[in-house]
Formats: structure tokens, C-alpha cells, sequence
């Protein structure tokens, strides 16, 4: 299947991966509806004042993925979603479990049903690398088991259940997305990369983390949207589940050791931070992805390495109306 002239819905279209995917399916061609979450100061996120190349294909609809019945008018007349609306920080998830099975399982609900109802082309689930916990092998292949040791996971792995259960018990063309860690242009401080780079360009010399011996496997953004792209063009793609990562890792401390030496050499790591560690049992110590199954059935492998996606998002992060939009001084979760 080929999405060029497809309409297209992107839920979470104004968060960081959605806003750079709604930027790929204008450029492949598609018609997007892009779902943003409902404020009263009609602001789009990511897609505020943002020159997509294409207006006239662009549509931006307000809602909130909870609201089955706003989710079902948004997927009325696609034919492909891209469901990427959810709640991601893992601290905050320790605070407001609640909120996260609403947005993340409900929402998710809201979705599959409309498409069934609909009897949509495909809808691609997104999922994330922190349900599989803390490897029990590497690279973590799309087999190894699940560990749900945050609630936001949890919730996750819930998610991904219900759109397995839509594909066996409905026949729903679902396909299941499990980004490894994304990074680049836009991401939430609450991550770690955005926290070091806000840190250093604003001028700090003792640049705060928690854990910084996590071993991770970070995608640049657009490989990742370029990913979810390649899978929906798939058929063979359909009733599984897929890894995109790179197969690399690098520990929390390689990664802003790079960042420091190429900002300010003479900052220095403070760690342990106790507000930034995760409990000790809900920490996922070491993520790698296994990538054959996309790079087989899909043709897809990532194109940017770790220190060029760095730069790339470290000038992105140096204009000044891009840094402005971030906090350097508070914890962000």
C-alpha cells in the first residue's frame, strides 16, 4: 500500500515525533489530518506557526483522544492512522497513574474501535522500547518479554494488548510501533538529551542528571518517523509488532559527555540528583533494539548517526526563539 494522496489521520500531531511525522506525509504526498490536543488557547503544539510546505493538505483538528466520539469524527474519512497521542514522562506517570490509563489505554480504545467501525486501510499503533523493561538479552528482539516497571509502561503494554486483541478478534489491520529512544528538534526537556543541552547553552557548568549509567538506544526523529512510514507501506507489516531502533547503544553518561565536549568542555556532570532518579526497581537499565524484522520485511534502517543527529539538534536548540520555549532551572517531568 502507498500513502501518497492517502488521508492520513496523526493523532498527537503537535508532540515532538508527531509533529516531524506530519512533516514526512506532506512531503510523501498524503493529505493529513493532524488530531492536537484541545486548549482554549487553540494552540497546535509543535505545528504552532510551523510552514509544513503544504497547507492546502494540511488539516488540524482539536480534540481529546479520551472523548470516543471526538476521536470517531476525526478518523471518519481517513484511511490510515498514525495513533502517537499519549502521556510519555515516567516520572510524572509515579504521580498521576490514572491520567495515563485514560490517555494511553482509553485513548487507545477510542481509537481502535472508530477504526473497526470505519474499517480503516491500517492503523499504526505506537508503542515504546521501556515495555520490554530492562533487557533480559540484547539486542531485544520483538519476542522478549514484557515488564511493566513504570506505570507509564504498564499502560503501554496495555495499549499494545488491546491492538493485538483488535487484529485477532475483529480482523482490524493493525501494526504496532515500538520506537526505541527518539531524539532531535522539539523533544520535551523532560528527556534527557533536550536537559543537558538546555543546561549547557544556557550557561550552567554543573549540568544535573540522575542515573547516568542506563545504556539506551537513540533514533534520530526523522528515522523514526521515516520508520513508522515504511511499516504502514507494508502489508506483510499487518497484526505485528516491529522495533525501530539502531542496534547501538550508549550509556546516559557517553551521551552527554559528547554533548559537553561539543558545547562547553569545561562543564561537569552532577549526578544522582535525587529528584531525577527513577526507584530502584522501576529503573530500566539497559535498552538495545534488535532491528532485522524492519529492516527485512520493510526495507527500513536508520540514516543518521548519533553525533550528527546530536549537532543537528544542538543548532536547532541554539536559535534563540527555540531555547526561549525551555526552562533550564526547574526539573522537568
Amino acid at each position: 500500500m502507498k500513502l501518497k494522496n492517502k488521508k492520513i489521520l496523526v493523532t498527537g500531531a503537535g508532540g515532538f515525533i508527531g509533529s516531524h511525522l506530519t512533516e514526512v506525509l506532506l512531503e510523501a504526498g498524503c493529505d493529513v489530518r493532524a488530531f492536537v490536543h484541545y486548549n482554549s488557547l487553540n494552540n497546535r503544539g509543535w505545528l504552532e506557526g510551523h510552514k509544513t510546505g503544504a497547507p492546502s493538505r494540511l488539516e488540524v483538528v482539536a480534540g481529546d483522544i479520551r472523548d470516543s466520539n471526538g476521536v470517531f469524527q476525526a478518523v471518519k474519512g481517513c484511511d490510515v492512522v498514525f495513533h502517537l497521542a499519549a502521556l510519555i514522562a515516567i516520572p510524572f506517570s509515579y504521580n498521576s497513574p490514572d491520567s495515563y490509563v485514560e490517555t494511553n489505554i482509553r485513548g487507545t480504545l477510542n481509537v481502535l474501535q472508530a477504526a473497526r467501525q470505519l474499517d480503516l486501510e491500517r492503523v499504526l499503533v505506537t508503542s515504546t522500547s521501556e515495555v520490554y523493561g530492562t533487557a533480559q538479552y540484547v539486542p531485544i528482539d520483538e519476542k522478549h518479554p514484557c515488564k511493566g516497571q513504570s506505570p507509564y509502561s504498564a499502560t503501554k503494554i496495555g495499549a499494545d494488548k488491546l491492538a493485538e486483541s483488535f487484529f485477532c478478534s475483529f480482523g482490524t489491520r493493525i501494526v504496532t510501533v515500538r520506537p526505541f529512544n527518539t531524539y532531535g528538534p522539539r523533544q520535551s526537556a523532560r528527556a534527557v538529551i533536550p536537559s543537558v543541552i538546555i543546561q549547557l547553552l544556557s550557561g550552567k557548568r554543573k549540568i544535573k542528571l540522575g542515573s547516568v549509567s542506563p545504556r539506551r538506544d537513540f533514533n534520530f526523529v526523522t528515522d523514526t518517523a521515516k520508520g513508522f512510514v515504511a511499516l504502514a507501506e507494508t502489508d506483510k507489516a499487518v497484526g505485528e509488532v516491529f522495533n525501530v531502533a539502531s542496534g547501538r547503544e550508549y550509556s546516559i553518561e557517553e551521551v552527554a559527555g559528547i554533548l559537553i565536549s561539543s558545547i562547553n568542555p569545561d562543564a561537569k556532570l552532577a549526578c544522582g540528583a535525587a529528584e531525577r532518579l527513577r526507584p530502584d526497581e522501576s529503573e530500566v537499565l539497559r535498552l538495545m533494539g534488535d532491528n532485522r524484522k524492519i529492516r527485512r520485511l520493510a526495507g527500513w534502517k536508520p540514516q543518521i548517526s548519533l553525533r550528527d543527529g546530536l549537532q543537528v539538534t544542538v543548532e536547532w536548540f541554539r536559535k534563540p526563539e527555540n531555547l526561549a520555549r525551555y526552562k533550564a532551572d526547574i526539573y522537568n517531568v
